[in-house]
């Protein structure tokens, strides 16, 4: 790995007042080196033999998730596959495309669903989440 990508790791790691441990270093460089969201075993696969345990992974995204440095992107098949939170608001994710046929998931950086609007009383949003599903480019 390039010294410029531990400084970004190291910056994130400081901007979001979280220490700097070797298991969320390896975590985060693994989801800095792609460019769609992981599972947790996606992230363990990544890393390698020298990867942390699930319970390690885990907790630490949950901590990147309360610091706003990751975000749970989407639950596939009850898993949730997570990214870094770069590319969002806070409120509004960017559109992911999942083929129905490859199964590939693509972000769709740049694009933005309109926010819903106009929902009855009582209803409170705190973050809209869009995933669409189709044939890729390949597929179609």
């Amino acid at each position: 790995m390039n010294s410029s990508k531990l400084k970004d790791v190291d910056e994130l790691l400081d901007d979001a007042k979280l220490r700097k441990t070797a298991p969320r270093v390896q975590i985060l460089k693994a989801l800095l080196d792609v460019a769609v969201p992981l599972t947790q075993e996606q992230i363990a696969e990544k890393i390698g033999k020298n990867s942390p345990d699930k319970v390690t992974i885990y907790r630490s995204l949950e901590n990147f998730v309360e610091a706003g440095l990751v975000h749970k992107a989407y639950l596939q098949e009850r898993v949730w596959h997570y990214e870094l939170s770069h590319h969002c608001s806070s409120i509004q994710c960017h559109p992911h495309f999942t083929c129905t046929n490859c199964g590939a998931t693509r972000c769709l950086w740049g694009k933005s669903p309109a926010l819903v609007e106009g929902l009855e009383k009582g209803y409170v949003i705190h973050r809209q989440q869009v995933r669409l599903e189709g044939l890729c480019p390949k597929c179609s």
